[in-house]
């Protein structure tokens, strides 16, 4: 069977610095006719899982405009221009300015993208281990407003039941953390 839609036209709606809006006018495959797909492509993330030598993992509190309200999450960002090919030094440096500390060991965990229904971020999810502070971290995003966070794997479950944390990225990343150390992992 035929999967693919082939696209026939795009008109792209907005273009931003972050992502570009696009509606697509495609074919459907086996004849099945024409479908407008609206379309958000995105130039890709980086996100960390930091564990601590305490066996904590580190998140950062935010206010997300999009959801309208606070959100825990893994420390995050967008891949800077220049940055692509080059994800774990882009995730080296998103640690730094959000949390303020590197990694003597970082190892990607996943590739993954975000919401394929109608955007293609691309995510790269990584390990971070051997923690250090940095005595002059880079600086935060201007407009960032970040509250660090320590939480042992009982309460990083527990604030996901509760609901505190909400975002995919770092419940994925807990339940790589709970294989880890579960002895499930590798």
């Amino acid at each position: 069977m035929d999967f693919e839609e082939k696209t026939l036209s795009r008109q792209e709606i907005f273009k931003g610095h972050i992502f570009t809006v696009a509606v697509d006018e495609v074919e459907l495959p086996n004849g099945l006719g024409q479908a407008k797909r609206e379309l958000i492509f995105h130039n890709g993330a980086v996100a960390t899982l930091a564990i601590t030598a305490e066996n904590k993992i580190i998140l950062v509190k935010q206010y997300r405009k999009a959801i309208e309200q606070v959100s825990l999450e893994i420390p995050a960002g967008k891949l800077e221009v220049g940055e692509a090919g080059n994800e774990k030094a882009a995730a080296l440096r998103e640690l730094e300015e959000e949390t303020g500390y590197t990694a003597g060991k970082m190892e990607q965990l996943y590739d993954f993208y975000s919401a394929i229904g109608f955007c293609n971020e691309r995510i790269r999810l990584y390990l971070a281990q051997e923690l250090t502070k940095v005595e002059n971290p880079r600086e935060k995003d201007a407009d960032e407003t970040i509250e660090l966070f320590e939480m042992t794997l009982a309460e990083a479950k527990e604030a996901i039941v509760s609901g505190e944390i909400c975002d995919a990225k770092t419940i994925m990343a807990i339940q790589h953390w709970e294989l880890m150390l579960g002895g499930s992992y590798g």
